[in-house]
């Protein structure tokens, strides 16, 4: 069938000789010719109010509450608060006896999904604007001269509509995510309040159809995990900004190939309509991932294996000998963790960042090992500094983290203290030690 404008045989429409079908930019440049700027930006108008940052939160949070009225989202009532509260509770009694860390939790709440996207969105912002900022620079600084030159006049607008866009994208991509979550930390981040652990009512139950398991055990066991995380983000001070800052790496890292980019620019025929539209299809504008960006999503990605995996464990010792589902309940949530869930997908469809913990099951193994051979002490005491924590290749062999590091029963507190504070000093202790 022809592409060409002027075949009368040709019956494909003007739909199909758009250069942007295919695109996020399809809408904007349907029919044949070029868009009548006027009214384009007259449509547009009340959209684009001025924001600060790359994004339109506004218009952001607006659309992912839009998206999830569209389902049934009833407030919480006053019981499933209660029974919120009280299974939190009971489940920060029971994490005391399998970690010397001491409850994180402050407040507890039972949250809508609308309440989910409003009580999270400052987290979100910390984590998505730096991407998106970088992204957008790195394409303006790649687009040859020569391209621009050709653009023209539709830079100015392009930049508009990106950002409508974007904001747009990322408004459903939340509102996705609202429908899916569990509690605050379900995806392994901080998205909450500090010291406040949350539970999403209507998303619970359900998740929980079809299990054939007593809705209040599957409440309690996500009490424990929501417990749990808040208890290691409230005394590892430092881990919140080790997460948040790896995203920032990996925006820091964002390049285009201008190289690439410019000799597939010299060789398209910008009057060919079905070659552009091949070109953008086939990745002309996708950044392409460079070797600081993988360094510090590998980082990430091991980071939230370690923090999934450490939460894995103490629930799992919390629970032994008291709840005959946690086994099922653990093994469920693991599969929907490594396959990704809702974290891996809500990323991706935000920024291209994949955030999946493929290494939990690993992660969980060298705690535990790590917890039967030195004791509970030794496992939390790893997230003293960053430095400590295991690494990849650690996680390929789990058994032999620090396996023949000795127990620090072995040695008096002081000692433990001081050779810790020189490890962090940079030494490495004496010779016989080293």
């Amino acid at each position: 069938m022809s592409n060409d404008p002027a075949d009368p045989s040709d019956e494909s429409g003007p739909a199909d000789q758009n250069p942007f079908r295919g695109t996020p930019f399809e809408q904007f440049f349907s029919g044949s010719g070029m868009p009548d700027l006027t009214i384009l930006f007259s449509q547009m108008q009340s959209l684009m109010q001025p924001h600060d940052g790359p994004i339109n939160w506004d218009l952001a949070i607006d659309t992912s509450r839009k998206l999830v009225a569209q389902q049934p989202d009833p407030s919480p009532t006053q019981r499933q608060k209660d029974a919120i509260a009280d299974a939190v509770q009971l489940a920060d009694h029971w994490l005391d006896g399998a970690t010397g860390f001491p409850s994180g939790v402050q407040t507890t709440a039972a949250w809508s999904r609308a309440e989910w996207i409003v009580n999270t969105q400052q987290v979100w912002k910390v984590l998505v604007d730096p991407v998106v900022g970088h992204l957008v620079s790195a394409m303006g600084n790649a687009l040859p001269a020569e391209a621009q030159s050709m653009a023209g006049p539709l830079l100015g607008m392009l930049e508009k509509v990106t950002d409508l866009m974007v904001a747009t994208q990322v408004g459903q991509a939340l509102g996705g995510l609202a429908g899916e979550v569990l509690s605050a930390s379900d995806i392994g981040l901080p998205l909450g309040p500090t010291g406040q652990a949350a539970l999403l009512s209507t998303n619970i139950t359900t998740w929980a159809e079809g299990m054939d398991l007593e809705q209040s055990d599957v409440l309690l066991y996500l009490a424990l995990r929501e417990a749990a995380h808040q208890r290691l983000f409230a005394h590892v001070p430092w881990l919140r900004d080790h997460l948040i800052g790896a995203v920032a790496d990996y925006a820091g890292g964002i390049e285009i190939d201008v190289t690439g980019l410019e000799d597939q620019m010299r060789g398209l025929d910008l009057n060919n309509p079905a070659a552009l539209q091949d070109a953008m299809q086939g990745g002309l504008f996708e950044p392409k991932p460079t070797p600081a960006q993988q360094a510090a999503l590998s980082r990430l990605e091991v980071t939230l294996a370690l923090v999934e995996g450490w939460v894995d464990e103490v629930v799992g010792q919390a629970t032994e000998g008291r709840m005959p589902t946690a086994t099922r309940l653990q093994e469920t949530i693991r599969r929907r963790r490594a396959a990704g869930g809702p974290a891996e997908e809500t990323f991706a469809a935000l920024v291209g960042l994949e955030l999946r913990p493929r290494r939990l099951r690993d992660a969980s193994t060298l705690w535990g090992s790590l917890r039967s051979r030195q004791g509970a002490e030794a496992r939390d005491g790893v997230w003293m500094h960053p430095d400590l924590l295991p690494s990849a290749d650690d996680l390929d062999d789990p058994l032999g983290f620090r396996e023949g590091a000795s127990a620090p029963a072995t040695m008096t507190a002081e000692e433990f203290d001081a050779e810790l504070q020189n490890l962090l000093d940079g030494g490495l202790g004496s010779d016989d030690d080293a």
